[in-house]
């Protein structure tokens, strides 16, 4: 396939490994962030090979300057991080909704022909059957929850994309990432911050045993990906995928919050006792996705929670704070 492509928010976790991996495949990576939550070290392997335009995806006119010359946009920036959804819900809404129509309206107007966009798992919020495959009904459950600010988001960019692109554009491709993690994807999640709570714990407490506090009874389940596994599927689902179709990319490896606690003191050399406290409201208790439909063009994630988590520990020791 190959071309020019317009990644948006390609300093931010995901966008800076699409960027990368894009680069691999063979095509030339335009990146459109305005660095509020992205890093630009994320690109600094790639600073020489790319073409960095420094915006917000909320300016019109700056989505529309990006836009100007490429075969497909990558439409990632979004504001992610669970503390924001509560704590930032309009910023959460206007960064999505209006990214997703800027986006799309300027990919139009300069007849780009492919558009992808990353969703979330969490359109499904509550799914009715688990592990959940791209069928299941999309839900708000309760739009005076902030946390849902995030979800609605993603489903509102979905039911854009569809339906600007449906007739318009060759391709209009979408993936729905299901608790992506590795070194440097911010400190707003449950790895790094078990990470970063498990490293203090065990300085500050003698022996092998420590006391790991968590948000809920710990019986809550994810799937967990390791940024590499994800971002080759990913990349499986955009270059290969079809017209109108959704792909989960994760893993079918479902792991309650307790396990994943415990393989972190694990990490450390340490046991530890589960402290469990009152769950965020609106908290989904149990997500893991079917990922056949993207297994058929070729992807199979190969890094094991164990192996994932050494390497995320590792860079997280090295930046204990944010930087």
């Amino acid at each position: 396939m190959g071309g020019k492509v317009l990644v948006t928010g390609g300093s931010g976790f995901l966008g800076a490994a699409l960027t990368i991996k894009l680069l691999r495949e063979g095509w030339q990576v335009r990146v459109l962030d305005d660095n509020s939550r992205g890093r630009p070290r994320r690109l600094e392997s790639v600073a020489n090979d790319i073409e960095f335009v420094e915006g917000d995806v909320r300016d019109a006119d700056a989505v529309d300057r990006a836009t100007q010359g490429v075969d497909a946009v990558a439409h990632l920036a979004f504001v992610n991080g669970t503390e924001f959804f509560y704590s930032k819900p309009e910023l959460v809404l206007s960064v999505g909704v209006k990214g997703a129509i800027n986006t799309l309206e300027s990919a139009l107007k300069h007849g780009v022909a492919r558009y992808w966009l990353m969703s979330s798992s969490e359109v499904y919020q509550t799914p009715p059957r688990v592990p959940t495959d791209e069928s299941a009904p999309m839900s708000i459950p309760d739009p005076l929850n902030p946390r849902y600010s995030y979800g609605g988001g993603k489903l509102i960019s979905e039911l854009l994309a569809i339906n600007y692109g449906r007739e318009r554009f060759e391709q209009v491709t979408i993936v729905r990432p299901h608790n992506v993690y590795g070194p440097d994807m911010g400190y707003e999640h449950v790895i790094p911050q078990f990470i970063t709570r498990v490293d203090a714990l065990c300085r500050q407490t003698p022996g092998t045993r420590i006391q790991v506090p968590i948000k809920g009874d710990g019986t809550q389940t994810r799937s967990f990906v390791y940024i590499d596994d994800f971002t080759n599927g990913c990349a499986a689902a955009f270059l290969r995928g079809a017209h109108m179709n959704i792909y989960h990319v994760g893993t079918m490896d479902e792991l309650t919050i307790s396990e994943l606690a415990l393989k972190v003191a694990e990490s450390f050399g340490r046991t530890a006792t589960i402290v469990p406290s009152e769950a965020p409201s609106g908290e989904t208790s149990r997500r893991c996705p079917d990922i056949a439909k993207v297994s058929k063009l070729g992807y199979q994630p190969s890094i094991s929670i164990g192996e994932g988590l050494a390497r995320t520990r590792g860079w997280y020791i090295e930046h204990p704070s944010p930087v």
